[in-house]
Protein backbone atom coordinates (compact mmCIF):
# COMPACT_ATOMS: atom_id res chain seq x y z
CA UNK A 1 0.00 0.00 0.00
CA UNK A 2 1.55 3.32 -0.45
CA UNK A 3 2.17 5.85 2.07
CA UNK A 4 -0.90 7.66 2.45
CA UNK A 5 -2.91 4.06 3.34
CA UNK A 6 -0.79 3.26 4.68
CA UNK A 7 -0.13 6.35 7.29
CA UNK A 8 -4.24 6.74 7.52
CA UNK A 9 -4.45 2.79 8.78
CA UNK A 10 -1.72 3.48 11.29
CA UNK A 11 -3.24 6.82 12.82
CA UNK A 12 -0.37 9.15 11.17
CA UNK A 13 0.58 11.70 8.38
CA UNK A 14 2.54 10.41 5.41
CA UNK A 15 4.72 13.24 6.86
CA UNK A 16 5.05 11.60 10.45
CA UNK A 17 5.42 8.51 8.48
CA UNK A 18 8.41 9.81 6.52
CA UNK A 19 10.45 10.67 9.60
CA UNK A 20 9.78 7.62 11.75
CA UNK A 21 11.74 5.72 8.46
CA UNK A 22 14.27 8.98 8.27
CA UNK A 23 14.73 8.12 11.82
CA UNK A 24 15.14 4.29 11.81
CA UNK A 25 12.23 2.98 13.14
CA UNK A 26 11.38 1.48 10.10
CA UNK A 27 12.35 0.63 6.64
CA UNK A 28 9.96 1.35 3.85
CA UNK A 29 10.16 -1.20 0.79
CA UNK A 30 10.34 0.27 -2.34
CA UNK A 31 8.80 -0.63 -5.36
CA UNK A 32 10.50 -1.15 -8.75
CA UNK A 33 9.49 2.96 -9.77
CA UNK A 34 10.80 3.74 -5.99
CA UNK A 35 7.74 4.09 -4.39
CA UNK A 36 7.28 3.29 -0.96
CA UNK A 37 5.49 0.61 -0.25
CA UNK A 38 3.82 -0.73 2.95
CA UNK A 39 2.72 -4.08 4.18
CA UNK A 40 -0.53 -4.93 7.02
CA UNK A 41 2.95 -5.85 9.30
CA UNK A 42 4.45 -2.61 8.77
CA UNK A 43 1.58 -0.78 9.55
CA UNK A 44 0.90 -2.75 13.01
CA UNK A 45 4.73 -2.07 13.35
CA UNK A 46 3.80 1.99 13.18
CA UNK A 47 0.87 1.47 15.75
CA UNK A 48 3.25 0.17 18.24
CA UNK A 49 6.05 2.60 17.43
CA UNK A 50 3.07 5.37 17.66
CA UNK A 51 1.11 3.69 20.74
CA UNK A 52 5.08 3.63 22.61
CA UNK A 53 5.81 7.06 21.71
CA UNK A 54 2.42 8.22 23.11
CA UNK A 55 3.54 6.38 26.17
CA UNK A 56 6.22 8.94 26.78
CA UNK A 57 9.28 7.10 25.33
CA UNK A 58 11.19 8.84 22.94
CA UNK A 59 12.19 8.24 19.54
CA UNK A 60 15.71 6.73 20.71
CA UNK A 61 13.71 4.66 23.15
CA UNK A 62 11.61 3.26 20.43
CA UNK A 63 14.82 2.88 17.50
CA UNK A 64 16.78 0.96 20.43
CA UNK A 65 13.53 -1.18 21.34
CA UNK A 66 12.88 -1.99 17.68
CA UNK A 67 16.38 -3.21 17.50
CA UNK A 68 16.59 -5.47 20.38
CA UNK A 69 13.46 -6.95 19.10
CA UNK A 70 14.28 -7.25 15.74
CA UNK A 71 17.68 -9.01 17.43
CA UNK A 72 15.39 -11.83 18.62
CA UNK A 73 14.65 -15.35 16.66
CA UNK A 74 11.39 -14.47 15.26
CA UNK A 75 10.29 -17.39 17.50
CA UNK A 76 10.48 -15.53 20.39
CA UNK A 77 9.31 -11.81 19.54
CA UNK A 78 5.66 -12.73 20.90
CA UNK A 79 5.87 -11.96 24.29
CA UNK A 80 5.77 -14.50 27.03
CA UNK A 81 4.03 -14.58 29.95
CA UNK A 82 6.28 -13.09 32.90
CA UNK A 83 8.16 -16.09 35.30
CA UNK A 84 7.21 -18.70 32.51
CA UNK A 85 10.55 -20.31 31.55
CA UNK A 86 11.17 -20.64 27.95
CA UNK A 87 12.84 -23.58 25.94
CA UNK A 88 16.33 -21.94 25.88
CA UNK A 89 16.84 -21.53 29.13
CA UNK A 90 15.76 -17.43 29.71
CA UNK A 91 12.70 -16.09 31.43
CA UNK A 92 10.76 -13.74 30.06
CA UNK A 93 12.17 -11.15 32.25
CA UNK A 94 14.91 -11.57 30.19
CA UNK A 95 17.08 -13.23 32.55
CA UNK A 96 18.84 -16.65 31.81
CA UNK A 97 19.21 -19.84 33.98
CA UNK A 98 23.45 -19.09 33.39
CA UNK A 99 22.47 -15.48 35.34
CA UNK A 100 23.48 -13.69 31.96
CA UNK A 101 21.29 -11.07 30.82
CA UNK A 102 19.02 -12.10 28.07
CA UNK A 103 17.89 -9.86 24.90
CA UNK A 104 14.47 -9.00 26.76
CA UNK A 105 16.45 -6.87 29.69
CA UNK A 106 17.18 -4.67 27.09
CA UNK A 107 13.17 -2.82 26.52
CA UNK A 108 13.19 -3.77 30.72
CA UNK A 109 16.22 -1.27 30.93
CA UNK A 110 15.26 1.24 28.42
CA UNK A 111 11.84 1.28 30.29
CA UNK A 112 13.06 1.98 33.69
CA UNK A 113 15.54 4.28 32.41
CA UNK A 114 12.62 6.61 30.92
CA UNK A 115 10.75 6.08 34.08
CA UNK A 116 13.41 7.35 36.39
CA UNK A 117 13.88 10.15 34.19
CA UNK A 118 10.32 11.30 34.05
CA UNK A 119 10.06 10.63 38.12
CA UNK A 120 13.21 13.28 38.31
CA UNK A 121 11.66 15.52 35.93
CA UNK A 122 8.15 15.22 37.87
CA UNK A 123 10.22 15.83 41.36
CA UNK A 124 12.30 18.71 39.56
CA UNK A 125 8.68 20.12 38.39
CA UNK A 126 7.08 19.90 42.04
CA UNK A 127 9.53 21.61 43.46
CA UNK A 128 9.67 24.14 40.84
CA UNK A 129 6.02 24.62 41.42
CA UNK A 130 6.21 24.91 45.11
CA UNK A 131 8.62 27.04 44.95
CA UNK A 132 6.77 29.38 42.90
CA UNK A 133 3.28 29.19 44.69
CA UNK A 134 5.33 29.97 47.87
CA UNK A 135 7.39 33.06 46.52
CA UNK A 136 4.78 34.28 44.36
CA UNK A 137 1.83 33.48 45.43
CA UNK A 138 1.07 36.31 48.02
CA UNK A 139 2.12 38.94 45.82
CA UNK A 140 -0.76 37.35 42.74
CA UNK A 141 -3.23 37.61 45.79
CA UNK A 142 -2.64 40.98 46.77
CA UNK A 143 -2.47 42.33 42.93
CA UNK A 144 -5.92 40.33 42.37
CA UNK A 145 -7.38 42.39 45.61
CA UNK A 146 -6.00 45.73 43.85
CA UNK A 147 -7.45 44.86 40.67
CA UNK A 148 -10.96 44.02 41.98
CA UNK A 149 -13.58 46.45 40.68
CA UNK A 150 -15.75 46.55 43.95
CA UNK A 151 -12.49 47.03 45.92
CA UNK A 152 -11.22 50.09 43.79
CA UNK A 153 -14.49 52.35 43.70
CA UNK A 154 -15.22 51.46 47.44
CA UNK A 155 -11.70 52.75 48.65
CA UNK A 156 -12.09 55.57 45.52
Amino acid sequence: MRIGDAAAAAGLTPRALRYYEERGLLTAHRTSSGHRDYTAEDVRHLRAVRELLTAGLTIEDVRALVSAIEALPANRRDRPTLGEPRTDGSRADGSRADGEPGLCTVPNMIVRRRLAYLDERIERLTELRDGLAQRVGGPLRDLGRDLDPARTSAAG
